[in-house]
């Protein structure tokens, strides 16, 4: 702990939108903390470590800066580590319990990555980025979209958020089939769903949306024999983790035509790189993992920053 004459020093980290002091009451911090953010993104290890070495406290958004073993040995100041949602797989709990250091979580809600499941669905099947750009262009009348009612969603992961997509495909008037390795009968059908194999689910479905927690299980899970499935006129939607699905199998899909396209959020390293694929393949709706950033839950996030800041300063003044 500093000085006790001393305000705490917190950090604030890849705040891309500007948005975090605004989101949050962050006054009642006033007198007793300093804090700066940071809006741009450092990759670079040593980087993090040269950035963060004056600091109590390290705010971090969800997994946008991984708090290694490596880098948590290098910040002998560092006494909280501020993180938002539920859990943060990017950050050694172990290695900052070790040290002494507290990690503390906020709130989390699905809803917008629930919301921008379908966004991207909706954008990629009636191409509105192209169209959006070609009127913009000075153009009209590009591309005929595809129907969603009477189609097949594909929900690979029917948990909490794929459930829920799922039931805005029923509104839609889509078929709905889904697998996951522990999924059952009786659990897709509560959520209007057939439960097929999964070699049946790439088969069939016209929109395969993934949703599953990134693991050992998980990773690689879609790779060039599932895509090999897919019809030549489906779509493959990615809300939940990158490296879910073999990116390089991926782009080989697309570019040589083998499924429509595809609507991803997240990738296997963010920020995507300058000169990625992703960003110039035409069949691709890509954004920059914006599922979850939406104005209420980053006011929930934030205000539960500070309310846990708050919480752990009243700790420190009474120890």
């Amino acid at each position: 702990m500093p000085n006790s004459q001393e305000p705490v020093k917190i950090a604030v980290l890849d705040d891309y939108q500007n948005v975090a002091l605004s989101m949050a009451d962050w006054s009642v911090l006033e007198g007793r903390a300093a804090v700066t953010v940071f809006n741009d993104h450092t990759p670079d290890p040593d980087a993090v470590i040269a950035r963060l070495e004056p600091f109590d406290v390290v705010c971090v958004m969800r997994e946008r800066t991984p708090l290694t073993r490596a880098i948590i040995s290098r910040l002998p100041k560092l006494r909280l580590i501020a993180s938002t949602a539920f859990a943060n797989a990017s950050i050694d709990v172990e290695a900052a319990t070790e040290r002494g250091i507290e990690v503390a979580h906020t709130g989390y809600s699905s809803t917008p990555t629930i919301e921008m499941t379908w966004a991207l669905i909706l954008g990629s099947v009636r191409n509105l980025a192209d169209e959006n750009a070609t009127l913009r262009a000075g153009g009209w009348q590009r591309h005929v979209g595809v129907d969603l009612k009477g189609r097949t969603l594909g929900v690979l992961g029917l948990g909490r958020i794929g459930s829920e997509v799922a039931k805005i495909g029923r509104a839609f008037g889509m078929n709905l089939i889904a697998w996951s390795q522990n999924l059952t009968a009786e659990r897709a059908a509560e959520a209007g769903a057939s439960l097929v194999s999964k070699e049946e689910l790439f088969r069939q479905a016209d929109i395969l949306t993934i949703h599953l927690v990134l693991s050992h299980r998980s990773r690689g899970l879609v790779g060039a024999p599932e895509l090999a499935l897919m019809k030549a006129t489906s779509r493959l939607v990615n809300t939940s983790r990158g490296p879910i699905v073999v990116e390089a199998d991926l782009v080989a899909a697309l570019r040589d035509g083998k499924i429509a396209g595809a609507a991803i959020d997240v990738f296997d390293r963010e920020p995507l790189a300058v000169d990625h694929p992703f960003r110039s393949l035409t069949n691709v709706l890509a954004t920059p993992h914006i599922g979850y950033v939406s104005r209420d839950l980053y006011e929930r996030f934030y205000q539960d920053t500070v309310d846990n800041i708050q919480r752990w300063l009243a700790t420190q003044k009474a120890g």
